[in-house]
């Protein structure tokens, strides 16, 4: 099948028109276009993986479809698509779940090996939300219940930048654990966000069980690969990344590459007015509101996992599922068998 070689892979980046002007990230640029997406990706940033996170959307699966029957992109017999044999585009879409586990909206990243596996997760999906064609829309399913739509039609379920105070897992989601919301043996990886890094993540100890991986979340194509990981598979496709995630037969995520976390927007809590930095009580403005940082919230996470670790003992994702799955998967592609 080929040499080991590094690959660079950006895996959340968003889609603000579609080529025929109709909005699907809307606060997104309006030159964020799937073909600048392709030609930013190619052209400038040299990545070699990326993942199209509104490909839900019916116009945005219609130009992929296009691109495919063109033949200027074609799909991978292990999932994936491959443009110009320049690069892999993995269909995904960023969905908002807000079910009666949750204490706040979560937003997770769910990916697909083929077309016809996104457009049947988004025919799904159609039924249970109020916009289709827009990005990150909530869905009126529970956690669970995506997660397993997800695992069916052989997907990634990734819960997306996890420590942003607004619209993520630990931000606002859950009280202070996963499994509050969702399946932890049907979780694939967990993405960090711009506030947050590694060695802040493994402070969490139920988090010890995933791989991370960052993105740029780009909503302009400037933004592209801002944030972005650098893994080492044989081939750029589906399969091959789903044995990076979970370290096998050789492959893995050697780093990930981003910004200081301290120049993220949410690493210190800060005025919710003025958005000036807090300690004390109350802002110098008067205000005594607060967007809870980062830093801030991941303390009180470890200090709450740990004491649960030293009462319960620590949360088990069995390996099994993970095998299982991915059994299935080369079964549909036919081809290797795990090691």
């Amino acid at each position: 099948m080929g040499e080991f070689k590094q690959f660079f892979m950006d895996l959340h980046i968003h889609i603000g028109r579609t080529n025929k002007g109709r909005p699907v990230k809307i606060t997104a640029s309006k030159g964020m276009t799937l073909q600048a997406v392709i030609q930013e990706a190619v052209e400038r940033k040299g990545l070699n993986i990326i993942g199209i996170i509104d490909a839900q959307s019916p116009e945005v699966l219609r130009e992929l479809k296009d691109l495919l029957t063109a033949r200027v992109i074609q799909e991978q017999p292990n999932g994936g698509l491959k443009y110009m044999n320049e690069l892999t585009i993995i269909p995904g879409s960023e969905i908002e779940v807000f079910d009666d586990n949750c204490k706040g909206p979560i937003h997770v990243l769910c990916f697909f090996p083929t077309l016809e596996m996104m457009e049947q997760f988004s025919n799904w999906c159609s039924i249970r939300m109020k916009n289709i064609h827009l990005s990150s829309q909530r869905i009126y399913a529970t956690g669970r219940e995506l997660q397993t739509i997800t695992k069916e039609l052989l997907g990634w379920f990734i819960p997306a930048h996890v420590f942003t105070p607004f619209k993520s897992l630990y931000g606002k989601g859950v009280v202070n654990s996963v499994n509050e919301v969702f399946d932890f043996e049907k979780i694939d990886a967990v993405e960090l966000g711009l506030s947050a890094d590694t060695e802040m993540a493994v402070l969490l100890p139920e988090l010890n069980a995933f791989p991370f991986i960052t993105n740029s979340d780009a909503h302009s194509v400037g933004k592209i690969g801002r944030e972005h990981q650098i893994i080492t598979v044989k081939n750029p496709d589906f399969l091959e990344i789903a044995k990076a995630l979970k370290g096998m037969d050789g492959r893995e995520i050697n780093k990930n590459v981003g910004l200081h976390p301290k120049l993220g927007k949410y690493y210190q809590t800060v005025c919710s007015r003025c958005l000036f930095p807090i300690t004390g009580e109350k802002c110098s403005c008067g205000h005594s509101e607060i967007i809870k940082g980062v830093k801030e919230r991941i303390t009180e996470l470890s200090q709450i996992q740990q004491e649960r670790l030293s009462s319960t003992g620590p949360l088990k994702k069995e390996a099994t599922i993970f095998a299982s799955s991915t059994i299935r998967v080369y079964s549909r592609f036919g081809t290797e068998n795990i090691k």
